[in-house]
């Protein structure tokens, strides 16, 4: 609902310029113009409708615009990246003159044609975007812990972060995210936050829990808080997580099988949470120690505290080119395996996504950690 709410960028901003391009672009003649306009007015009135009505129509009706008006949000974006791109070739082609002759003296029909390949070239890859999301990656990362685990030398660790259940990720995806978990054998499985998207209801209306009940991990299911369980419903996302049979950590330490140690933190946006170093009071850190933390702001945190490892979400990776290259000036690893000192940290890019199901330039993926241990003397 958020994105939907923050998509009003897009009808004030890059509509009202996608709009004036087109206009440009098309012959001057009713039979083209009129139904351009209408296109463009049915849009935004849609787009108003589901703005203004949003705490009266019932969910089917406000999930139907949503999917309509958000799906337009992301292509305008790349429409909107594509004139700029023209725009470039306009200014250089004033200052400089490079193009042929042959170019500039057919640039009507050049635009025209450009009218329909720009929105063809961006539906094929509003497809392709749509297909990364519905079908996630399984990425294998291989750690090594220069501690002993007894017993053993390894383990496969299965992290899902971001599922963001709710109006787009449904009960379907969530069985298939199930199924590939499933096939990888863990012995434990975290699911490090962002578990629902805003409103509990969804997942609760589905019996999406009952998905969530049949991931199969001998050594348990644990489960963090991420920012989104902070957002509306917060005390039923709680009762509701804790019937999905995994296990709730929240500023807690958890020790699977007497092995390691698995310490959840709260998520980042509760200020109050406490400090790394409180959690890690009094453990045997000959053991391994694991960090759950949804957002990567403590990275320096768990190299201070000597953490062996950290896993970490929320970051999407951006979720859409251009964002990853913004996220690489926000954090300081914003995806994939990372080192500091003697810690390591894995950000996932996360199983789901936020908004509109589609992503450009990231990966939806579900991350298999194997993980090796000292062997013991």
């Amino acid at each position: 609902m958020r994105v939907f709410i923050q998509s009003i960028v897009a009808q004030l901003l890059l509509n009202p310029y996608i709009f004036w391009r087109g206009w440009q672009a098309i012959p001057p003649r009713r039979g083209w113009r009129i139904p351009y306009a209408v296109l463009f007015i049915a849009e935004i009135s849609l787009y108003l409708f589901g703005f203004f009505f949003r705490e009266q129509l019932p969910d089917g009706v406000m999930i139907a615009i949503q999917s309509i008006c958000n799906t337009w949000y992301i292509a305008s974006i790349y429409i909107t990246l594509s004139l700029l791109a023209l725009e470039l070739i306009r200014y250089s082609q004033r200052r400089w003159k490079w193009l042929p002759y042959a170019v500039t003296r057919r640039w009507q029909r050049i635009k025209l044609a450009l009218f329909f390949l720009i929105p063809i070239g961006v539906t094929g890859l509003m497809i392709q975007a749509y297909h990364t999301v519905t079908n996630p990656v399984v990425r294998h990362v291989e750690v090594e812990i220069d501690k002993p685990l007894p017993g053993r030398d390894s383990l496969t660790v299965v992290l899902m972060s971001d599922l963001h259940i709710g109006e787009v990720i449904g009960k379907e995806l969530v069985q298939k995210y199930v199924r590939l978990c499933d096939a990888q054998h863990p012995d434990l499985v975290v699911l490090a936050g962002d578990i629902m998207d805003y409103e509990s209801r969804f997942a609760e209306a589905a019996h999406i829990e009952e998905d969530l009940r049949q991931i199969e991990a001998p050594m348990g299911v644990y489960i963090i808080y991420g920012n989104h369980e902070y957002r509306a419903n917060r005390h039923a996302k709680e009762r509701w997580l804790r019937r999905t049979g995994g296990t709730l950590l929240v500023d807690s330490v958890a020790m699977p099988d007497s092995l390691l140690y698995l310490v959840g933190r709260d998520d980042f946006v509760n200020k109050r949470r406490k400090p790394l170093q409180a959690l890690l009071n009094g453990l045997d850190r000959s053991k391994p120690v694991i960090v759950l933390d949804h957002q990567p702001w403590s990275l320096a945190e768990s190299c201070m505290n000597e953490v062996d490892l950290a896993l970490h979400g929320h970051t999407h990776n951006g979720q859409l080119w251009p964002y990853p290259l913004l996220m690489k000036l926000v954090y300081e690893c914003p995806y994939g395996y990372y080192r500091k000192g003697a810690t390591q940290y894995y950000v996932s890019s996360g199983i789901g996504i936020a908004g509109p199901p589609y992503r450009v330039g990231t990966v939806s993926e579900l991350v298999v950690l194997h993980l090796r241990f000292k062997r013991q003397p």
